[in-house]
């Protein structure tokens, strides 16, 4: 059986993945990836809430879906709490229980939220699976939070990045983020093969 895992969307919100002034280079290719993981889990969500998955896979699969927004003073940055910028890109659904929003101020959304490990485990959570901005410091610091927490974690590539530095590329600091948490045991996969793994699951998606 594999194991429940909680997708985690980390700070993707419309102050850095979608806005012209404000936004990570990448930004495009984070809501695209974004939308389409969404779609897939939405529909494992549906139309498996209520089954038990037979699958003899190992891969996790969602059961939970974890909208992370991010806020900040305006000195440092543009996502100040209430503003538009602050906004989520994909939001939960209203009313439907395996969709949670959770608020944070530090990099790691655990450190923000001390009992959220807990309530993961309540809710028969056993691994974290994460994309979202920014890859060197919230996607990464909240992996990191979650191996902390107990929990296996599966990192998507393709679905998180950053902004460019003046010496490197968002897309060094990506293979380097994902470098440094493969050698802590995350586990590290395309999006692309992810969401594949998720439908050929559900044999009706």
């Amino acid at each position: 059986m594999a194991p429940a895992a909680a997708l985690f969307y980390i700070d993707i919100q419309k102050g850095i993945a979608d806005d012209r002034e404000h936004e990570i280079p990448a930004a495009a290719r984070i809501r695209h990836a974004g939308a389409k993981i969404l779609e897939t889990a939405r529909s494992l969500l549906d139309t498996h809430s209520r089954r038990v998955d037979e699958s003899s896979s190992d891969e996790a699969r969602p059961a939970l879906i974890v909208f992370i927004q991010h806020e900040e003073p305006p000195e440092d940055g543009p996502l100040n709490r209430g503003s538009e910028l602050w906004k989520l890109v994909f939001e939960p659904r209203d009313g439907v229980s395996q969709e949670w929003l959770v608020q944070k101020k530090d990099d790691d959304v655990f450190t923000s939220n001390p009992d959220l490990g807990a309530k993961l485990k309540a809710s028969g959570i056993e691994h974290v699976i994460a994309i979202g901005i920014m890859s060197e410091y919230c996607v990464e610091e909240s992996c990191k939070g979650a191996l902390n927490a107990g929990f296996g974690v599966t990192l998507l590539s393709g679905a998180h990045s950053t902004y460019n530095r003046e010496a490197q590329s968002a897309t060094e600091i990506e293979r380097e983020v994902e470098a440094r948490l493969r050698e802590k045991a995350v586990t590290v996969v395309g999006w692309e093969e992810a969401v594949a793994a998720w439908r050929g699951q559900g044999a009706d998606l």
